[in-house]
């Protein structure tokens, strides 16, 4: 895996400020967020990042997303429903779940900060907004912020990372605050589905549009704009589409330039690595990521579906 991290020296500045000296810095601020980030499983214990499960309700059972329910268990599960069959539902986290997250983060640190999908397309947000309420008895003297990171997936992810890294370094929470506002307006998502169903059955499109759209076999390309899921248009293949969406970054960056790249699947591994490639012969990835997105992600989009989502290396 490529990586460079530019803002290193950013994060020991903010540590040499808050009076850290030599070695490793200890973290003042504690990061939360939801399965939905679609990070991957490593970077959760690396950076000490507190993850609530979503719910997965499928096969007469309720499953924490990334905790009871893998990747590869439910994308087998998704290949194996025949058409006529319910997809299985999502819930998100509830108040006591956020609550529960917050207390044991409050034990090693003061100052919260917790990530989460567009509001405009979850209820966790609100969810969190109702915890933080619960805590102000309960956490005397801890600091909770809550953000909306006005997307979803790994765009989410990358945000959530980031503060992270940041964190770690013993960034205090005003500068992780100011680093996550550059980075919500900057962070951008590109998606294409194999099958229109998944999108359709979740109320993501309209039943012209998935019948139209299936009877012609295209692919369509989604972004999201201001935490709102919208269309860039359609290919009629997937490599297609690959083309479409390494052009799309290419333009919003400039020739070469320089991007974190989380590559995005659901049991398509192969076809995010054609995608990459693709990327990176337009732009300069200084870090890349191939992700599998979670149960409750995969629900809403289906097997076969790849995307990728990037942020430029200086924001």
């Amino acid at each position: 895996m490529q990586r460079v991290s530019s803002c290193a020296s950013l994060y020991c500045r903010a540590a040499e400020r808050n009076g850290e000296q030599g070695g490793r810095p200890m973290s003042q601020v504690a990061v939360i967020t939801d399965s939905t980030a679609s990070l991957p499983e490593e970077m959760y214990a690396r950076y000490k990042i507190t993850m609530v499960p979503y719910y997965v309700h499928f096969a007469g059972r309720v499953a924490r997303d990334m905790v009871d329910i893998k990747p590869a268990e439910f994308n087998a599960y998704l290949l194996a429903l025949s058409e006529k069959e319910d997809l299985p539902k999502t819930a998100n986290p509830g108040p006591g779940d956020y609550l529960e997250a917050f207390s044991a983060a409050a034990e090693r640190a003061k100052e919260l900060v917790s990530f989460h999908m567009t509001s405009a397309g979850s209820g966790a947000y609100q969810a969190a907004l109702v915890a933080k309420e619960m805590a102000q008895e309960r956490l005397r003297g801890v600091r909770i912020e809550v953000v909306d990171t006005r997307n979803v997936s790994m765009c989410h992810g990358w945000i959530t990372l980031q503060a992270a890294r940041a964190a770690a370094e013993g960034a205090d929470l005003e500068f992780i605050l100011s680093l996550v506002r550059r980075m919500i307006p900057a962070t951008r998502m590109i998606q294409t589905a194999d099958t229109l169903r998944y999108l359709y059955m979740g109320g993501r499109i309209g039943r012209a549009q998935h019948l139209i759209g299936s009877l012609l076999n295209i692919k369509p390309l989604i972004s999201m704009e201001d935490g709102v899921i919208t269309t860039l248009g359609v290919a009629r293949t997937r490599a297609g589409a690959y083309r479409r969406m390494a052009s799309l970054v290419e333009k919003a960056v400039g020739p070469g330039g320089r991007i974190r790249l989380a590559l995005t699947h659901v049991a398509a591994e192969k076809e995010a690595k054609l995608l990459q490639e693709m990327v990176a012969e337009l732009v300069t990835p200084v870090e890349t990521l191939f992700c599998e997105l979670s149960p409750a992600l995969a629900v809403h989009s289906g097997p076969g579906t790849v995307g990728l989502c990037y942020v430029p290396e200086q924001v």
